[in-house]
């Protein structure tokens, strides 16, 4: 089975939107795009260049499917030959054209063909950006591996990575290097269920019980 893959830069408050310039994702009024240029390092281009190395087919949202085919068709360098010569699986709520080469459309039920294509014969599926189709991702529990790089800024808007709807579970860490501008690229694996427990196992005090019973009025009001 083919396993899905996120790939996202990320700040230290969660935003992953236009990482990349200024003019990349202004949606929403965002007037910060660009934020990974100053932190960009050997470390992190031998891990970007590790991960493009393996077979990959790419699966994008439409928005993202949009910044992509702008720009790529129109670079020979080693990215854009890798990403030019991808299968690309453009998931969008609507019929839209596909001009860049290799390119299908994914709509109407995209839950269950995105289940379908991870059963398919083809390479691993790589997500970059994409906010939408990652939150439907996590949503089904489709994401198999998360290579987050996360820097050392905070925005404090623009598009997230976990937004409400994301399943409870775990993650098992797999990696994580600290560059020498203070990124750390970690990558996970998704790990099942979310397992809780008390640190302590000492039977509550009486202060504790009615504290318990002041939150759970206060939330029955709500």
């Amino acid at each position: 089975m083919r396993k899905i893959i996120i790939i996202n830069f990320i700040t230290l408050d969660g935003v992953i939107q236009s990482p990349g310039g200024p003019q990349e994702d202004t949606s929403g009024k965002f007037q910060w795009g660009g934020w990974v240029a100053p932190f960009g390092d050997d470390i992190l281009h031998e891990k970007l260049t590790d991960v493009m190395s393996q077979p990959f087919d790419l699966l994008l949202g439409r928005r993202t499917y949009d910044i992509f085919a702008a720009h790529w068709p129109h670079y020979d360098d080693p990215i854009g030959k890798k990403f030019n010569s991808a299968e690309k699986f453009v998931v969008s709520h609507h019929d839209i054209p596909l001009p860049w080469q290799h390119s299908t459309l994914i709509t109407d039920d995209v839950v269950a063909q995105l289940q379908a294509l991870k059963k398919t014969g083809g390479p691993d599926l790589q997500v970059y950006g994409s906010s939408q189709l990652t939150q439907t991702l996590l949503k089904h529990q489709l994401v198999d591996i998360a290579h987050l790089w996360l820097h050392p800024v905070t925005i404090g808007s623009g598009k997230r990575l976990f937004e409400d709807g994301t399943l409870p579970g775990s993650w098992k860490l797999t990696d994580a290097t600290p560059t020498s501008t203070g990124v750390i690229l970690t990558t996970y694996e998704a790990a099942g269920a979310l397992h809780t427990r008390a640190i302590e196992a000492k039977p509550p005090s009486t202060e504790e019980l009615e504290r318990r019973k002041k939150v759970a009025a206060e939330d029955a009001k709500l």
